[in-house]
């Protein structure tokens, strides 16, 4: 299945220019369109479908809300691998924008194209997230709280590549490995209700209210600043992906970044020491142990917590490359080729469902209506998916036959 080019890659799919051209302030024509690389794809539609089975979770199982980190004494293991597993979501999504971000001014031939069409975009996701996404969540107009949360984080991380991709690779690569990795010396700096640098810093890097007026706060869910370190080197990681790259060169690549990620997980966090604040302790049995030495935090996004999901997303990524002429790539990739039309779509849905459950059922899990495992969380997911292929499908074809349609690119 041929899919077309679209630029507007954060969530999107994405296309490989038929050569590798140098990212300069120049001029030059863009390249030929040339096939998408299904990998991309398919790696996007994986974590969307593991996003699909948090906000099921989120939605049927409130009843058993989990913190972050969980409470591995509390939580049943069943949920908290689950919760786990989304994990993985928002770090994949950041880096293939990143990566995107850079196919698309390889296609382009100069920064400057680049640059612009970021900030387009942000407006777009910035402007999305507060409006029809947050209304999805809270079902609330004019809304009370406005959650800023990952497409928030997305938009500007991308402002802020607009002005990194100027640098050098290897000084992308430092920045984005020093952002990541030294982040949290930050951890104990905070600034009170009222200070001037409140606000600013609940942006970057504490998750907070910012109360707008007496009718309206603000919550950063997710603080930008290291996901602005994930983008960077999702955009440094480009030219391993470029047309002319050696395909066994890009796996060798992608499959050693991943090890040493891990491997560089183990040994932090076995050490108890920099990069994750909550330590690990030895529990009741070996799955407990487990549990607590991978329980991480995500908001913001600790060392240890880009260490295992980067690592883990590197390394799938090479293995779906290698089996990207399988059914189940091909699957994944008609979910990945439209993510932000399946992002705003399941929200919608799942909001029904829970409403058209109330309605007929009640609230039959004290404040929620809810159902009683997670067994059952993962069957709904499977149905949603299921059901949300085809409408999915038919959205990419039309994106992919109606270019003349601008805002289509959009999702």
């Amino acid at each position: 299945m041929l899919l077309h080019y679209n630029p507007g890659f954060a969530f999107s799919a994405v296309r490989i220019a038929p050569r590798l051209m140098s990212l300069s302030s120049s001029s030059a024509s863009p390249a030929p369109s040339s096939a998408r690389l299904h990998s991309i794809d398919a790696l996007r539609g994986l974590v969307i479908v593991i996003m699909l089975l948090d906000h099921v979770r989120e939605t049927f199982f409130l009843h058993h809300q989990v913190g972050d980190p969980m409470d591995v004494a509390s939580t049943d293991p069943a949920l908290f691998f689950s919760r786990l597993l989304a994990h993985l979501c928002a770090p994949v999504f950041v880096f293939l924008t990143g990566l995107s971000a850079w196919l698309y001014g390889d296609k382009a031939g100069n920064r400057v194209a680049v640059s612009a069409f970021l900030f387009k975009r942000v407006v777009f996701l910035i402007l999305l997230e507060m409006i029809v996404i947050n209304f999805a969540w809270t079902f609330q107009f004019p809304p009370s709280v406005v959650y800023l949360q990952v497409i928030w984080a997305i938009g500007l991380s991308m402002v802020a590549l607009a002005a990194l991709l100027w640098l050098p690779r290897w000084a992308l690569v430092a920045v984005g490995v020093a952002i990541v990795a030294g982040h949290n010396l930050l951890d104990h700096v905070h600034f009170a209700v009222g200070h001037p640098l409140h606000v600013v810093w609940a942006v970057l890097h504490d998750r907070g209210w910012i109360e707008v007026n007496e009718a309206l706060r603000l919550r950063t869910s997710y603080p930008v600043l290291p996901w602005i370190g994930v983008i960077a080197l999702g955009f440094a990681a480009g030219p391993w992906f470029a047309r002319d790259a050696d395909a066994e060169a890009r796996r060798r690549n992608l499959t050693f970044c991943g090890v040493i990620a891990l491997l560089a997980f183990v040994a932090l966090r076995s050490a108890n020491g920099y990069g994750q604040s909550q330590k690990w302790s030895v529990g009741a049995d070996g799955l407990h142990t487990l549990m607590s030495f991978v329980n991480i935090t995500k908001y913001p996004p600790s060392l240890l917590f880009l260490l295992l999901t980067l690592g883990l997303g590197c390394l799938l990524l090479a293995l779906i490359e290698r089996a990207q002429h399988r059914a189940w790539v091909r699957a994944l990739c008609v979910y990945g080729a439209a993510p932000m039309f399946f992002y705003v779509v399941h929200l919608y849905v799942l909001k029904a469902l829970y409403l058209g459950c109330v309605a007929i059922w009640g609230l039959d899990q004290g404040k929620f209506f809810g159902v009683n495992s997670i067994g059952t969380i993962w069957v709904i997911t499977v149905l949603l998916a299921i059901a949300m292929y085809w409408p999915v499908r038919a959205f990419g074809r039309l994106k992919s036959r109606r270019r003349d349609i601008a805002w289509l690119k959009y999702l």
